[in-house]
This record gives structure tokens, C-alpha cells and sequence, in this order.
């Protein structure tokens, strides 16, 4: 009987050290991952920090020519004479960004909403591929729309009427420009690009809020608006806020639809019926172009550096508003 079990006994100590073995081969996988995963996160500040360095060094020797005010604030772009004065390319990108939000923005979130909250299910299945559709869509496609029948509607209609009923309030909406590429017509091509990024967006984040919540509300007597007015200012305030800063960053630095309808005159617009010219607009029709001009590749790497910053500018506050809300709202 001793004999038998002997072996058993024996292999006990054996068995006890794979499995030891075979947990700490487990721990220092685990371990290399969790290092190369948090190598990967944190290499993506290291890639902006990267991106943000390299436009800088570009950037030396225009900002050791000129001061940065006299840059940004200059309205003179004559590379020839070796006036780099952005001020026009800066004033145009903020006026085509700024028309494009304040279309897009309400239609986007009233949209997002109603997808969530109001529509029902089987229709959900076909307007949300749609949308979905909508924010893949190439760039040039929403360039070639524009050209073809947004510079149109605001040559023949738009612009006209702005001239006759609003023109007299504010210079801005007066028309001077016959052509029909201008800033509104930018903005308009702008907020069809990015009013499926919000609507996508909105609707996600809505939809994940807590059911109970809504349940709660319900049962408090508040009606389908109250409901969604909670769910929408308290739970799901963060993701709405990131989505319109979404939809900015890719307003702020869109390129091709742009350039093609914005009318690219390197000018200081007096109304959003004028001609206009964008910083990446810039940079995509000159970049390869007259380098032999001198400093002029790194004027165009400056203002490549002045999109970087604006955007992460935006963000940056962006985060700093939803941690003081959410902050106040732990509080409360």
C-alpha cells in the first residue's frame, strides 16, 4: 500500500513547481504587455510632441526673421518681397470654421437627439448606415457638390438675398463678390462635412446612457423632453462636447473641399460673401512650389505649426471645461 502510493507523493513536489512556473510565466506576460500597451498610449503624445517639434525647427528660421505678431497680424503676403503676414489666411480659416459650426452644430445635436430618443428602432437601421455613409464620404466628392451646386445656390440666391435684407444691419452679409466662391459657401461645404461626425456621435453617447436613468425620470412624471434634456446636459454632456470638438478639428484643418470653393484670394474678407484663402489651403497650393523663394517653405511650415496649435488649443480647453463641470457636478 506504501508503494502505491509513493509515486503519487513523488510527483506532487513536480507538479506544484509547473504550476509555479507556468503563474510566473503568466505574471511576466502579463507585465510585457501592460508595458508595451502603455508604450503605445504614451507614444501618442509623443508622436504630437514630435509632429509639433519638427514644424518648429522648420519654422526657426521665418521666426528668427520676423516676430511672431508681426506674422500673425500682418495682413501682407508678397513672398517675393519677403512679407509673410498671415493675418488673411488666419482670419479666412476661423470665418470658414465659424460659419461651418454654426450651421452644423444645432442641426447636428437636435439630429443626434432624435435619433436617440425619439425615432423608433426600425427606422434607426436605416438612418444610421446613412449617416455613418455620410461622414466616409471622400472630401473632393463634397468639393465637387460644392462647386457644382453649393457656389451656385449662394451666387444666385443667397448672396442676393443676404445683400437686400441684412446687408443694411451688418456689412458682413454684404455682396460684393459675383463669383459665388467665398467664405459662405466654404462653411456651407464645411457643416455637411462635419454634421455627420456630431450626429454620429450625439446619438452614441445618448443611447449609452444608463436606462435606469430614464426609467427613474419616467417614473417621476417628466416628460420624454424633460427626460432628454437630463440625460443630454448631465450623462452625456462630456461625449456632446467631445463631439463638436471633433467636428472642429476637422473643420479647422480640412483641405481640399476648401480649396476648391473658398475662392483662395490671400485678402482680409469684409463680409462671408468674399473671396477667402485657409491656412491648409495655403499649404496645399504652394507647398512644392517657388521653395527657391527664400524662407518661404518655412513661412508655409509656420502656419502649418499655427493649425497645430489652434487645434490643440481647442481641445486642450475643452478638457479643461468638462473636468471643472464634471468636477462641479461630483460636488453637487
Amino acid at each position: 500500500m506504501d508503494r502505491q502510493q509513493e509515486p503519487r507523493n513523488a510527483s506532487q513536489p513536480a507538479g506544484l513547481r509547473v504550476d509555479s512556473m507556468h503563474h510566473r510565466m503568466r505574471r511576466w506576460q502579463d507585465r510585457i504587455g501592460q508595458a508595451i500597451m502603455g508604450a503605445l498610449a504614451w507614444s501618442l503624445l509623443g508622436l504630437l510632441l514630435a509632429i509639433g517639434g519638427v514644424l518648429l525647427l522648420r519654422a526657426l528660421p521665418i521666426l528668427e526673421r520676423a516676430s511672431v505678431p508681426e506674422l500673425l497680424f500682418s495682413t501682407t503676403w508678397q513672398p517675393m518681397r519677403g512679407l509673410f503676414g498671415m493675418a488673411p489666411f488666419i482670419v479666412g480659416t476661423i470665418a470658414v470654421t465659424l460659419v461651418a459650426m454654426l450651421v452644423a452644430v444645432p442641426l447636428a445635436i437636435l439630429s443626434g437627439i432624435y435619433l436617440a430618443e425619439y425615432m423608433t428602432s426600425r427606422a434607426r437601421l436605416f438612418f444610421k448606415p446613412v449617416t455613418d455613409l455620410l461622414a466616409g464620404i471622400p472630401p473632393v466628392v463634397y468639393g465637387l457638390w460644392g462647386v457644382l451646386v453649393v457656389v451656385p445656390f449662394v451666387r444666385n440666391e443667397l448672396a442676393p438675398w443676404a445683400d437686400r435684407n441684412l446687408a443694411a444691419y451688418c456689412s458682413c452679409f454684404a455682396n460684393t463678390n459675383p463669383s459665388g466662391y467665398s467664405i459662405a459657401a466654404a462653411g456651407l461645404v464645411l457643416s455637411l462635412m462635419v454634421y455627420p461626425i456630431i450626429v454620429t456621435i450625439t446619438e452614441e453617447v445618448l443611447r449609452a446612457v444608463p436606462r435606469e436613468l430614464r426609467e427613474a425620470l419616467f417614473a417621476l412624471g417628466a416628460t420624454r423632453w424633460e427626460v432628454t434634456k437630463v440625460t443630454l446636459l448631465r450623462a452625456g454632456l462630456p461625449g456632446v462636447v467631445a463631439a463638436v470638438v471633433l467636428g472642429f478639428s476637422r473643420a479647422f484643418g480640412e483641405t481640399l473641399a476648401v480649396l476648391m470653393v473658398v475662392g483662395n484670394v490671400p485678402r482680409m474678407p469684409g463680409s462671408i460673401f468674399d473671396g477667402s484663402y485657409t491656412l491648409a489651403a495655403l499649404i496645399a497650393n504652394n507647398y512644392g512650389e517657388m521653395m527657391s523663394v527664400p524662407l518661404y517653405e518655412s513661412a508655409l511650415m509656420g502656419a502649418g505649426l499655427v493649425l497645430l496649435l489652434v487645434v490643440v488649443s481647442f481641445n486642450l480647453g475643452a478638457w479643461l471645461f468638462l473636468t471643472r463641470r464634471l468636477k462641479r457636478g461630483g460636488e453637487a
